[in-house]
């Protein structure tokens, strides 16, 4: 079972909101988690990322592979700190 970080979509028609997620790269993107690692919210005033780091490192530990996308956040999220 390979593990990925990526997104699940939640929140309302072009309203979205995303969770952080670890999950079975098999499964589909809005199905059943391992576990949730974060949240980002596109539409803040600021964009809102808040993420679980020790969580994200563990994860990475144990093999998981990291989406494109979810790399770029945080990316983001170090330069603003």
């Amino acid at each position: 079972m390979s593990i990925m970080i990526r997104l699940k979509r939640i929140g309302t028609h072009k309203r979205p909101f995303y969770t952080i997620v670890a999950v079975d790269s098999r499964k589909k993107r809005d199905g059943r988690v391992l576990e949730i690692l974060g949240h980002y919210d596109p539409h803040a005033s600021r964009e809102s990322i808040t993420f679980f780091q020790e969580k994200i490192k563990a994860w990475m530990k144990k093999g998981a592979l990291i989406s494109p996308t979810v790399k770029s956040l945080l990316k983001i999220h170090k330069e603003k700190e």
